[in-house]
């Protein structure tokens, strides 16, 4: 990040230490900078162009920023703007849909106006500059753990060292079912934009048609779309579709159409669950299961859902590369079908075994699977699946040993993105028992138990030697991540239970 990107973004944050007491969480204050955001460039580029901004008169940067409007009258004035941009369409609409004003004094409001976001010329700092803030302020959000913020911010080294494996390239369409704050997308964009010298035609498709996103937490959806339109992605008014659909379930429909490429990072939490209410007005939870024709077999488990979804969305021979839990390598049932009809049908050629402590949302044991998807064929499609285990004997937490892209590199070389056909394992039984790369065949695979692809074979130093046991609050941490991935599955096992004997108390009370 540069010196001026993180100047801004301390500016900006220190003001939500104050915000804070008047009960806002990050998240609220980085909506509502959004909000203003989004006002002040829309008057800085209708002055620099003299081209009609997509505000409606009356509801504009000047009528905010009038010396005249203040305290009630501000306040008053603001939330009416909210709401008459909800109801616009394009990319106004989808930043500003069912926007609230969580900022009850006026004269903080007053203060955020005129001298926080009045007193930058936003326009004039580059793209990078911008972005880089924004995305510096999304981090920052994302550390708040107790506001659950964490689960929509994948580890920026990571994401680049997939898009590195996958390679996007000019012309094709990148997409992400559960974009979250867009980190994908905007990965996908910058190497894009890095890696080839893109003609005229080129550099407007990957500005309104490349990328593609889905998310379906409304407030989540206005960060990513203020995310890409910082970094200069997507239309500047009505004129286009914007390239994030906000409030979306990319599960409940088959894909209208294909893509390319599929990166993401579906949401965590093993169910998918709605909240109803019943006829004495009690709220309960139901699980949701998506009975749609194009997926294998029907589950309440999001990831494997998700993962069905991914193979849907792509185009014959389009390439995926998607971060699933660990259950979603090894669970039986619905788990275990799916893993046989994906080894099948298409080629899984890659896993990658993440370690624990990269992500800010706890208790996440995870790993990315790699695969294209193929024709049919009488064959399985998946002759050998590399493996590459970056867990075993690997600390790394956010706050002393935080991971960087090159602790990544290995992996990507090892990957060899551009002669996947000259991949050469580092692990030997003999010469390199230590290797962490590793290859399996189809067969050694699908004899497996319940066709498992969770598989290691590094011996954990941990557990053989006590003078190189972590230190004791990674050992804290990890025993808090296993109790509360515990506590999740024994909470959805009592939460089936309990639907099932509501459903049987019914029936009985109407017999």
């Amino acid at each position: 990040m540069s010196d001026q990107s993180e100047r801004i973004v301390k500016k900006l944050w220190s003001y939500c230490q104050v915000l804070r007491d008047d009960g806002l969480s990050y998240q609220d204050y980085l909506e509502q900078l959004t909000f203003l955001l989004f006002l002040k460039m829309a008057d800085e580029r209708s002055k620099l162009t003299d081209e009609e901004q997509p505000i409606p008169w009356g509801y504009r940067w000047e009528d905010l920023a009038n010396p005249k409007m203040e305290g009630v009258r501000l306040e008053a004035h603001y939330r009416d703007t909210l709401k008459k941009l909800g109801e616009q369409g394009g990319m106004l609409g989808l930043i500003f849909r069912k926007s609230q004003n969580k900022i009850q004094d006026p004269a903080k409001l007053r203060r955020l106006v005129v001298d926080l976001i009045g007193n930058e010329d936003w326009l004039e700092m580059t793209a990078d500059v911008k972005g880089d803030a924004y995305e510096g302020l999304l981090e920052r959000n994302a550390q708040d753990v107790k506001g659950g913020a964490g689960q929509y911010f994948t580890p920026r080294p990571l994401i680049d060292a997939i898009v590195d494996c996958v390679q996007p390239r000019p012309g094709e369409v990148i997409a992400d079912p559960a974009c979250g704050t867009g980190g994908f997308l905007l990965s996908a964009y910058h190497y894009l934009a890095t890696h080839y010298a893109l003609d005229k035609e080129q550099k407007k498709h990957l500005r309104f048609d490349a990328l593609r996103g889905a998310e379906l937490v409304d407030g989540v959806a206005r960060l990513c779309a203020m995310n890409l339109f910082l970094h200069g992605i997507g239309p500047d008014n009505d004129s286009r579709k914007p390239p994030i659909a906000g409030g979306e379930d990319s599960l409940r429909n088959e894909p209208s159409t294909t893509v390319d490429v599929v990166l993401t990072n579906p949401p965590f939490g093993k169910k998918s669950s709605i909240t109803v209410v019943n006829d004495e007005g009690e709220t309960d939870k139901e699980s949701i299961t998506y009975n749609r024709p194009d997926f294998w077999t029907t589950t309440s488990n999001k990831q494997l859902n998700f993962v069905q979804h991914i193979r849907s969305m792509l185009k014959m021979h389009g390439r995926a590369a998607v971060v699933v839990p660990d259950n979603v390598l090894f669970e039986g049932g619905a788990g275990e079908k799916i893993r046989r009809k994906l080894l099948q049908e298409c080629d899984v050629h890659t896993i990658l075994r993440l370690p624990t402590g990269i992500f800010y949302a706890q208790g996440v044991k995870a790993n990315v699977v790699f695969f294209d998807r193929k024709p049919g064929a009488k064959e399985p499609w998946t002759k050998k699946v590399w493996f590459y285990d970056l867990r075993t004997n690997k600390d790394f937490t956010l706050k002393t040993r935080r991971m960087a892209r090159t602790d990544l590199d290995e992996f990507v070389a090892c990957y060899k993105p551009e002669h996947r056909s000259q991949r050469q394992a580092t692990w030997d039984e003999k010469q390199n028992p230590e290797g962490r790369w590793r290859v399996f065949s189809y067969d050694e695979l699908a004899a497996r138990d319940k066709c498992s692809l969770d598989i290691f074979w590094l011996k954990d130093e941990s557990l053989e030697d006590s003078a190189k046991l972590p230190e004791p609050h990674v050992l804290a941490e990890e025993i808090a991540d296993d109790l509360r991935s515990a506590l999740e599955q024994i909470e959805s096992v009592l939460s089936d239970l309990q639907q099932r004997a509501a459903v049987i108390a019914k029936r009985e009370a109407r017999s």
